[in-house]
């Protein structure tokens, strides 16, 4: 299948009683160009990133090192790689790009206003994001509905026509209680900061463990009013909310 043969509600319909095996499986049988999956190496990334390499599927595997992530964040990428032996290649921010921001506004800039944070989420997310995803046919993310309100609108299958491909979240509607049964039955290693209160994890000035009763996205810019978000998605078209 291409990408202009791909109905959304078509494939939303197709995919929604599948498992996380079963839809990926089904997922590259559909599409016949490249499926990239891209991991921030949290629950649900781990999860998928299980699910592929434990069914031998050819999907690329990759993640962003923004040059600030956690300890725990490395130490969750060495020993991904050590207990399935395949790569997951890394990319980085261009370095021209984080001298200049760092010289001209400090290394610290991100608090000073959300400007200079969203400037530096695009040099070290935003646009090695969209390096990988050049020539990409669907990318798939660990994308869940009850991480924020943002994302509860999202959809099955989206299109992001920034980067004119189609998006798969399938662990959209999965439960925290799921992914760590996925976690314990397949032995899949995990952030060892998630029992420190941190269910989501992004780069570590940016991330802070949360409360009892906040969203699990609540860490994330915490010092910033109502945002939950990098950019990362804003490509995203849904003109199918809250279809199946």
């Amino acid at each position: 299948m291409t990408l202009n043969t791909a109905p959304l509600q078509t494939l939303r319909a197709d995919f929604h009683d599948l498992t996380l095996d079963e839809a990926l499986v089904a997922l590259r049988q559909r599409f016949d160009g490249r499926i990239a999956f891209s991991t921030s190496l949290g629950l649900e990334d781990q999860v998928i990133t299980d699910a592929i390499f434990r069914n031998g599927l050819d999907i690329d595997v990759f993640t962003l090192d923004t040059g600030r992530n956690f300890k725990e964040t490395y130490d969750t990428l060495d020993a991904t790689r050590k207990k399935y032996g395949q790569a997951i290649k890394t990319y980085y921010p261009q370095t021209l790009a984080i001298e200049h921001y760092v010289t001209i506004k400090g290394i610290n800039a991100i608090y000073e206003s959300v400007e200079n944070r969203k400037e530096c989420c695009t040099i070290r997310k935003i646009e090695p994001l969209n390096r990988a995803l050049q020539g990409a046919q669907v990318w798939i993310t660990g994308l869940r509905a009850a991480q924020s309100s943002f994302r509860a609108d999202m959809g099955l299958f989206e299109r992001d026509e920034q980067r004119d491909l189609v998006k798969f979240n399938p662990l959209l509607n999965a439960t925290s209680e799921q992914l760590w049964g996925y976690v314990r039955k397949y032995d899949i290693p995990y952030n060892q900061l998630h029992g420190q209160g941190f269910p989501s994890i992004g780069c570590a000035p940016c991330t802070r463990a949360i409360a009892q009763g906040e969203d699990e996205r609540a860490g994330r810019w915490w010092w910033e009013s109502h945002n939950q978000e990098c950019g990362l998605h804003d490509g995203t078209r849904n003109p199918l909310k809250k279809a199946a």
